[in-house]
């Protein structure tokens, strides 16, 4: 069971100890993408879908969600987040919607399911309140893109 740190030496489910671990600065971050029909990219992009505001609401529910990240994923550490940032740009050419989640704190234990919990979210908020308009939205892409702090050091993708 070398590797898999969520599994005893017995084959059952353990959450990691990292009580030991010494704390250090961690920050993640996570991007995806949702593709949309040309009548959801003008109404999301205009601000006139009927539901309001999508990706003002979006970006709401993607802090939320990486705040709650241990209630939705077993085994996740509870975290002291000291930032969580989430950002869409829009892809004209793809006619797709990029969501970006970024995750900081100081701890013991790393923030990637923090960021990728808030991407998804946060694209699935879109989702939901584009719906009506387009059934046949795809959400791809997401993927953590560059980690910081803890012993693995850092990443990016």
């Amino acid at each position: 069971m070398d590797g898999f740190t969520h599994i005893d030496e017995n084959g059952k489910a353990n959450m990691v100890d990292v009580g030991d671990k010494s704390e250090t600065k961690r920050y993640a971050k996570a991007t995806g993408r949702i593709r949309v029909n040309e009548e959801v990219y003008s109404a999301v992009a205009k601000g006139s879908v009927a539901k309001g505001d999508v990706l003002g609401a979006a970006r709401i529910a993607g802090i939320m969600a990486a705040k709650k990240t241990p209630e939705l994923i077993p085994l996740c550490h509870t975290l002291l987040l000291s930032k969580v940032s989430v950002e869409f740009v829009f892809d004209d050419k793809a006619r797709e919607i990029i969501c970006t989640c970024e995750v900081k704190l100081t701890g013991r234990t790393g923030a990637e399911m923090e960021a990728l919990t808030g991407v998804s979210v946060a694209l699935l908020t879109v989702y939901d309140m584009c719906k009506a308009i387009d059934k046949r939205m795809e959400i791809h892409g997401v993927r953590l893109v560059e980690k910081d702090g803890g012993k693995s050091g850092h990443f990016v993708s």
